[in-house]
């Protein structure tokens, strides 16, 4: 199902899961001094979403909450409805990579086998192996247009963002992404070599424990992400139901033209106390 590594890739074996960081030996120069050291690298992986047996997609990954990567991403691609047509997760390790398999729904799996990917992934790769553009730009659900995003819970989600990047601090390979709630406290974050594996952690880990939404599973939430606004975020976030995405980087232009046309907040370039609002400025709280 997963193809054996080449020799030039390595992927540890055993039968399990790869450690998200591993320890490697490198040559440090500064400033003319040469030292041996040792420095922590992010691990990633191949994982192959399997649904009902069938391999859908490989995705270069960080092998950590794998759960919830495969359930955000069946979420946020639109491969099921709703986390109740996932029946059963099993994570297996082999030695070319890791294998999720899921159990869907009859009625999600033949929809999936409709419009099938095939996923040969890069890091974080977001359309590769589309096969037509009309599955490039798809329907978004309806979204809280009325809620209103407060730069003070930009500025506390940014301030509280770096606590939840433990394997970036090691590392500095790794993107993290966050759910925060209205005040900009951050509900769940999740961290992956790839930026829309990150967003689709966090999706997967609020479907799998709806309490951290609030109260009756409330979408009153906003993402956050380290990384540009892509097209592929902005949908993602959508899917999920955020009203409004926040990123430290740029927004491409499609990414903002979707943003308006689905009634999300879009804010780039958002680092400390400052911020660029590129779509829903009326819905700004300054």
């Amino acid at each position: 199902m997963i193809p054996s590594a080449p020799a030039a890739c390595p992927i540890p074996s055993g039968g399990e899961l790869p450690e998200p960081t591993v320890t490697h030996g490198v040559l440090r120069v500064k400033d003319g001094i040469q030292a041996e050291a040792a420095d922590a690298l992010a691990e990633e992986a191949p994982v192959a979403l399997v649904f009902n047996g069938i391999s859908h997609a490989v995705m270069m990954a960080t092998p950590a909450d794998l759960e919830d990567f495969a359930v955000g991403f069946s979420l946020s691609e639109g491969l099921v409805a709703h986390a109740g047509e996932i029946y059963g997760i099993d994570v297996e390790a082999g030695e070319g990579g890791v294998a999720v398999q899921l159990e869907i729904a009859s009625r999600a799996f033949v929809a999936m086998k409709e419009r099938r990917r095939t996923l040969a992934g890069r890091t974080g790769c977001g359309l590769c192996g589309v096969d037509s553009l009309d599955q490039v730009y798809r329907t978004l659900p309806p979204l809280p247009v009325a809620t209103v995003l407060a730069a003070e819970a930009v500025r506390a989600g940014l301030a509280a963002l770096p606590s939840h990047q433990a394997l970036n601090k090691v590392t500095g390979a790794t993107h993290a992404a966050a759910w925060c709630d209205q005040a900009g406290n951050i509900v769940v974050a999740r961290e992956d070599v790839g930026r829309h594996n990150a967003l689709d952690k966090v999706i997967g880990a609020l479907a799998r424990t709806p309490s951290l939404r609030g109260a009756e599973g409330k979408d009153d939430g906003f993402a956050l992400v380290t990384s540009r606004v892509s097209v592929e975020m902005v949908q993602k976030a959508a899917m999920a139901g955020a009203f409004a995405i926040v990123g430290v980087s740029a927004p491409t232009a499609a990414a903002v033209r979707m943003a308006e046309g689905a009634g999300m907040v879009l804010v780039a370039f958002a680092r400390g106390q400052n911020f660029v609002c590129y779509a829903g400025a009326g819905r700004l709280a300054l």
